[in-house]
């Protein structure tokens, strides 16, 4: 099988993986640079470094998050506001001099945890990323669903309340504000400065305003009753959305991924207790196998290596900027 790379693109860092077959083989990271030309920059210094380490490289696969079409261009991120309309795949192709197939994150991860993950061998699924925001892909019938334009999967943009709080999206109410790890630290804080949060603030050091997410695991792992309070109301807003896309999509298996999965049960537990109560006919249908992903923060990357190395038999159609 081909050696190929493979980059994630994140709101803080840039993680770069090579693929031999199923295999890691080396990999490097780079803090997010601010602007679409440092991005590029970042990126090929990246590519570069892993290129010399490993050598042999057949091409390269680059994950980034918001609506990449199938040309390759990065047309709107929400959370890269200096990034719009880039050209990310002919860009990158030019100034390698190698295949470049570029898509959105989420769906790079979905096709890492479908081909060497949790999703291996599962026809219809749907991963769900937890992060800053909340991404989500698509495999059905054993192909990644695109959509038309390339835009499928931005889930995290449904809108849940549209009396909700302001979305970076332009937006007010979409999912990610409630079920995304943003979304999960203003709930902690609103507790917090409620007085419903006391063995989380003291973990944050007394300061409502300082409580994070990994505050309330911590709480729950002390067994703290509030910090399980808090996420069962996390996991409702998590499974509403899961029963959402469940309703439309019909999968398998749904798996969740991002960093707050590293909370473990403590998520997962209320999210399909919380999910049984919400999708359509529970009683009447299979059950859908809510699971916790496997390749971590290096998902992405290891799709887009992944993808790369399909080339022009990537599964739903090619996107790069040199076959």
């Amino acid at each position: 099988m081909a050696l190929t790379i493979g980059v994630d693109l994140g709101g803080t860092k840039l993680l770069g993986i090579a693929l031999d077959g199923e295999r890691v083989v080396a990999e490097q990271r780079r803090p997010t640079p601010r602007g679409g030309d440092a991005v590029v920059a970042s990126v090929v210094e990246l590519v570069s470094a892993l290129a010399v380490t490993v050598g042999g490289v057949e091409a390269v696969g680059f994950g980034a998050p918001g609506l990449v079409d199938r040309t390759g261009v990065l047309r709107f991120g929400p959370n890269l506001p200096d990034v719009v309309d880039l050209p990310f795949a002919a860009v990158l192709a030019e100034q390698l001099g190698l295949p470049v197939v570029v898509d959105n994150d989420a769906t790079c991860a979905t096709w890492g945890e479908h081909t060497l993950g949790a999703g291996r061998s599962v026809a219809d699924l749907v991963l769900v990323t937890l992060g800053t925001g909340i991404g989500a892909g698509i495999v059905a019938d054993g192909c990644l669903h695109r959509g038309r334009n390339g835009f499928a999967g931005e889930a995290g943009h449904m809108v849940v309340d549209p009396d909700g709080p302001p979305c970076p999206c332009g937006r007010r109410g979409c999912w990610e504000r409630y079920a995304s790890g943003s979304g999960f630290g203003r709930m902690a804080r609103d507790a917090a400065t409620a007085g419903r949060a006391r063995r989380i603030t003291e973990l944050a050091g007394g300061d409502p305003e300082a409580v994070r997410g990994e505050h309330v695991t911590t709480a729950a792992n002390e067994g703290d009753e509030e910090a399980t309070t808090l996420f069962a109301q996390f996991g409702w807003w998590v499974a509403l959305g899961i029963a959402n896309l469940v309703n439309l999509l019909d999968p398998e298996l749904v798996l969740i991924g991002g960093g707050l999965v590293e909370a473990g049960e403590h998520l997962l537990r209320p999210t399909r207790a919380a999910y049984d109560e919400l999708v359509l006919g529970v009683a009447h249908r299979p059950g859908v196998r809510i699971e916790r992903a496997q390749l971590g923060e290096r998902a992405g990357a290891i799709g887009a290596a992944a993808l790369a190395a399909r080339g022009s038999s990537n599964p739903s159609g090619p996107r790069s900027g040199q076959q």
